[in-house]
């Protein structure tokens, strides 16, 4: 535990030139939760999904918003504390944030496992060798920026410890972490200023003890961040895209003394995001737990464990059904697409499926038609498959490489196992870097 100290007069001055981010909040009318309501059928699909990711961020968005279905809470109490008992090292250190997150939204029993399993003292572990493998490997974490975020959130939010000068070091806004070759990555950028807001807050209520230079520069991180996040605000209010906006709002509502009133019409957004929820863009549970917080005017920072575990929201979860799978009508004949692998060179193949298919139904095809050249392997993960290698090349965090998928040469933002092919489209597997 971190000692408390009292801030010299030189620091309160200078806390007062630093923004107070008291919260701009835009979200859903009680008249309107109804159209909620596909997020809540897909959140409760989580009971029948594997992977910890899914299961967690599903906990956290229940907590969060305080909807009361009891059944669905303790299936996913239950899968976490299987994950926590058998295969806890197997676990990444963002997956562990999560689940301290989850288990400790607030006030319920649930909390408990937190400490009887000592996760806090186990998150620092996992974080601290985040830490070497960048000093050991030019940078590069474990996993990924957003992870190491969620580590600090979950760290600061649960009195852990955590060195503020590696945060200062590390967090810096032009660091490479955030971007995916030069485009910035929203959600990443998104949790990162969650992360420093609350060391920030920590930072000024006294109960982390560090130099002036080191606030300092996290409110101009805070501030450079937030600039990026805006930057990637399309005209239809979408924030980088569909999936990275509920967080975006997250990180919006916490800094809104960092931006001005008209950078940011938060109604429209919220608005394009229920047009998108009515359209079934949010149909794995995952991305329909990260986007529910934000509409319901809730951030991460929210988490409290003294705080009750009911809202007025609750209410409105009482009449969700089970899901229903819904055929859709149409015409099952083949489809045509061209398909490449990209790698030094391209090689392609015409390759034929039924209406319908995914992008993963292509690759599936074309590797029986030559396994050589269109081979692969990918792994589960909670936002559906994604691949692992093609031709034998593996993807790897500390090269910062991975295999793009993209449709007329412009990236996707679906991934492999959901993306609907159309006749005639030019599909692609690139080996890039990021």
């Amino acid at each position: 535990m971190r000692q408390s100290h009292q801030l010299p007069l030189v620091g309160l001055l200078l806390f007062s030139l630093i923004p107070s981010q008291l919260c701009e909040i835009c979200e859903v009318s009680e008249e309107n939760y109804i159209r909620l309501k596909p997020l809540l059928n897909t959140m409760n699909q989580s009971k029948y999904t594997r992977g910890t990711s899914s299961s967690a961020n599903v906990l956290l968005s229940l907590q969060l918003v305080g909807i009361q279905n009891q059944n669905l809470k303790q299936k996913l109490i239950q899968q976490i504390k299987y994950t926590v008992k058998t295969r806890l090292s197997q676990v990444s250190s963002g997956e562990l944030a999560l689940i301290i997150l989850a288990l400790g939204a607030c006030r319920n029993p649930a909390e408990n496992l937190i400490y009887d399993y000592h996760l806090i003292d186990k998150l620092e572990n996992k974080f601290q060798a985040e830490i070497e493998n960048m000093e050991a490997h030019n940078g590069n974490p474990l996993t990924n920026y957003y992870q190491l975020s969620l580590d600090v959130l979950a760290l600061c939010l649960f009195n852990g410890t955590y060195s503020t000068t590696k945060v200062v070091n590390y967090f810096t806004p032009e660091n490479k972490n955030y971007y995916f070759g030069s485009q910035f990555s929203v959600d990443t950028g998104a949790m990162a200023v969650l992360a420093l807001t609350c060391v920030k807050r920590s930072l000024i209520n006294g109960q982390v003890k560090t130099d002036e230079s080191n606030l300092k520069n996290i409110s101009i991180y805070i501030k450079s961040l937030v600039e990026k996040i805006l930057s990637e605000k399309k005209e239809n209010g979408l924030i980088g895209n569909t999936f990275s906006t509920g967080e975006a709002m997250q990180a919006l509502f916490v800094s809104s003394d960092y931006y001005h009133e008209n950078d940011w019409n938060c109604q429209q957004t919220l608005n394009t995001v229920l047009t998108e929820i009515s359209q079934g863009a949010f149909s794995i549970p995952i991305a329909a737990a990260q986007v529910l917080p934000a509409l319901m005017g809730k951030t991460f920072l929210d988490v409290n464990k003294n705080s009750s575990c009911v809202s007025a929201a609750g209410n409105f979860s009482n009449s969700t059904h089970e899901p229903v799978t819904v055929t859709t009508p149409g015409s099952q004949s083949s489809i045509s697409v061209n398909y490449s692998v990209t790698i030094n060179e391209t090689y392609s193949a015409n390759v034929t499926v039924p209406n319908g298919s995914v992008f993963l139904d292509v690759m599936e095809k074309a590797q029986k038609m030559n396994d050589t050249i269109f081979g692969f392997t990918m792994e589960e993960s909670s936002w559906g498959p994604y691949i692992t290698s093609v031709q034998g090349l593996w993807a790897s965090n500390n090269d910062r490489t991975y295999w793009e998928l993209l449709s007329g040469g412009i990236p996707l933002s679906q991934g492999v196992g959901s993306y609907v092919v159309h006749d005639g489209e030019n599909l692609e597997v690139r080996w890039s870097k990021y």
